[in-house]
């Protein structure tokens, strides 16, 4: 009987529908590479966003976009009314979904990434580490004591999704392990930076709503305890907290990260137990077929298809999942919004010799460029010389010159950190954007040249596609094999 069926599917090897362009998008791509292609297209998008904002900023069209950005938009149930500005929406509301991918991206890499080997973390840790605490000293060095002191956190951060997108623009050049070190640190970067919102950029707290904040986290974990995989029973504690955060004074993005924290990591099955029900739905779904049949008129075939889309869910942990689905939002929406609705700068702030020349902007422009050369290369070098772990595959110093001068766009957090530090304080915030505008476009195109006149890696040569690669590796492998048996 088995053989039966199988032999009627030999014969008939089906049909397959393929729309026009549809090729082009079908090619299988690793996670990792997925995540660098979102990253460098999204950091276009981002520059894109924030030329357009410094455009509307200095064009007839300013009035119009400030007022917009300050339009109250309330949310009301009954007598309780929740109000905020536009501008407060998208800085709290929409970032906290960002934080929320940041905190989903530190979870993974510290559990099965980069950073879950110690010796391949310990230098990307110790670059993070050294590229928070030189560019905050160098500020500080700038504006001790002054009206701009508060703002030692701006100079701390990465963009990654910049930073990812102008060393992608290099190709092959830059060796992989590069990249991956580079993501590595940014992401450390963030952890860093979210600590220092949490810790040092809060308001005065409302103990009730802290409380009330703390018992919805026991409620997640509780969750996590019971076994529940529902996303959307997570995401709904999360939007609870971000509102007790915001009522606690806390900033609420931190409860994005929280919330990410609380998700499940770990997937229903295993790679064995997959296969095992993969292999034990096809051979039901094979018992079910008839020549004929179509699977949106055939109940059965239909519930074996549905219960197999189901396995393939549960094959991947919830946060993998929730991870793979935000890219593409945050990305291509969120952060483009965020740089529309505050790289709007006056040219002003970089024309006159008091606007550039003063404590804030010169203090962030050498935290971000001088500050994170000196502090991720020295780390790096610390970390390597003491043999506490190892460079890059195929990468020298000259590599770790670059990602640490791409290490200085520190546009998307940096700005945001602003936003918090100088809130009511107009115009160190157009200071403190002005250097951080400055210092990316300075800090990218320094980057980039140093990374494309660094040392191509024997890996490959530079421009070679891919499948060229993967004959000539193959080619190589049989020649070694015919070499092994001749002797």
């Amino acid at each position: 009987m088995a053989k039966s069926i199988l032999d009627k599917f030999k014969i008939r090897k089906g049909k397959v529908f393929e729309a026009p362009l549809e090729g082009a998008f079908g090619r299988l791509v690793t996670p990792f590479e997925e995540f660098i292609h979102r990253q460098s297209s999204s950091g276009i998008l981002l520059m894109l966003s924030a030329l357009a904002a410094l455009i509307i900023a200095n064009s007839p069209l300013q009035e119009g976009y400030k007022h917009l950005l300050y339009m109250p938009i309330s949310l009301n149930a009954g007598d309780w009314v929740f109000s905020l500005s536009l501008h407060h929406w998208i800085n709290d509301g929409l970032m906290a979904i960002f934080f929320f991918l940041v905190g989903l991206e530190l979870k993974r890499e510290f559990m099965v990434g980069e950073l879950s080997d110690l010796r391949q973390a310990v230098l990307p840790v110790m670059a993070a580490i050294g590229g928070m605490l030189v560019p905050a000293m160098i500020y500080g060095a700038f504006n001790v004591g002054g009206a701009g002191e508060r703002g030692w956190g701006i100079p701390m951060a990465t963009d990654i999704a910049f930073a990812v997108g102008c060393i992608a623009l290099l190709g092959n050049r830059v060796p992989r392990a590069v990249v991956t070190f580079l993501v590595a640190l940014a992401i450390v970067d963030d952890l860093g930076a979210i600590l220092v919102i949490a810790i040092w950029y809060t308001e005065q707290v409302n103990i009730a709503a802290l409380i009330a904040a703390g018992s919805l986290i026991v409620i997640m974990w509780l969750l996590k305890a019971a076994g529940v995989r529902r996303s959307p029973a997570y995401v709904f504690v999360g939007i609870l907290l971000w509102y007790e955060f915001h009522l606690a004074g806390v900033h609420a993005t931190i409860a994005g990260v929280i919330t990410a924290m609380a998700l499940p990591a770990k997937p229903k099955y295993d790679p064995v137990a997959f296969s095992t029900f993969v292999k034990d739905i096809i051979r039901s779904f094979d018992r079910c077929f008839r020549p004929g049949d179509k699977i949106i008129a055939n109940d059965a075939l239909r519930a074996r298809v549905m219960a197999l889309g189901n396995g393939v869910n549960l094959a991947q942990s919830p946060l993998q999942r929730m991870e793979t689905r935000l890219h593409i939002p945050v990305g291509f929406l969120v952060i483009p919004i965020f740089a529309l609705a505050n790289a709007g700068i006056p040219f002003d702030s970089f024309t006159s010799s008091t606007a550039v020349v003063n404590p804030v902007t010169l203090g962030v422009i050498a935290g971000l460029v001088l500050g994170k050369l000196v502090g991720i290369v020295g780390a790096t070098w610390i970390g390597w010389k003491l043999g506490w772990g190892r460079l890059p595959k195929s990468a020298n110093f000259q590599h770790i010159v670059g990602v640490a001068l791409l290490g200085g766009i520190g546009f998307t957090m940096s700005i945001f950190i602003a936003e918090l530090a100088f809130s009511s304080q107009y115009d160190l915030l157009i200071q403190a954007k002005a250097g951080i505008l400055l210092a990316s476009v300075i800090a990218g195109i320094a980057g980039f040249l140093v990374l494309r006149n660094a040392p191509v890696s024997g890996e490959f040569e530079p421009g070679m596609e891919e499948d060229q690669r993967e004959t000539e590796d193959g080619m190589v492998s049989k020649q070694e094999r015919n070499n092994s048996g001749e002797r």
